[in-house]
């Protein structure tokens, strides 16, 4: 009886197994490769906050390639079209009509936040871009590595090439 209970089991297994294969080959079900729209180039600005840096020159330029890892997984050496590098600067409370000033803050002098612009080639998907089989939207955790650096950031915007 208990052999027999076993067997049961597996029949319905491969039964199952069997149904989805046929339903994947009849195209009655979206496969990962069936979702891919298109392939086109993307931008997207990675927000590096409070680097500590010992000297006013920032370490990654345009024109370089920068290694990136997405969520600790290792991917590719992207092109950097674009780096804002700024000191970091606090907010007081004023009387103009924005109701605050921005002052460089004297107590963090070594301190800067980079805004590092890379563009890659990814698959559009209804959902959005995909990079390295990671969807690319904001707050994404990433690592940009150089030669002499490794930040750690997160996705702050994305442009996709054609879509406004």
């Amino acid at each position: 009886m208990n052999k027999r209970i076993v067997d049961i089991i597996i029949v319905i297994g491969l039964l199952l197994v069997l149904f989805v294969g046929v339903i994947t080959a009849k195209n009655m079900r979206s496969t990962a490769s069936k979702q891919i729209e298109t392939t086109s180039n993307i931008e997207f600005d990675v927000l590096l906050r409070s680097v500590s840096l010992s000297t006013t020159e920032c370490p990654i330029k345009v024109g370089d390639k920068t290694f990136i890892s997405i969520r600790n997984v290792p991917y590719s050496d992207l092109d950097v079209v674009g780096v804002k590098f700024v000191p970091k600067h606090i907010m007081l409370p004023s009387k103009s009509p924005k109701g605050y000033i921005s002052v460089l803050d004297e107590g963090q002098f070594d301190m800067y936040d980079i805004i590092v612009r890379v563009k890659d080639k990814a698959q559009i998907t209804k959902d959005g871009a995909v990079v390295g089989g990671n969807k690319i939207k904001m707050g994404l955790p990433i690592t940009l590595e150089g030669k002499l650096y490794k930040f750690t950031g997160s996705v702050s915007d994305v442009s996709i090439e054609g879509e406004e």
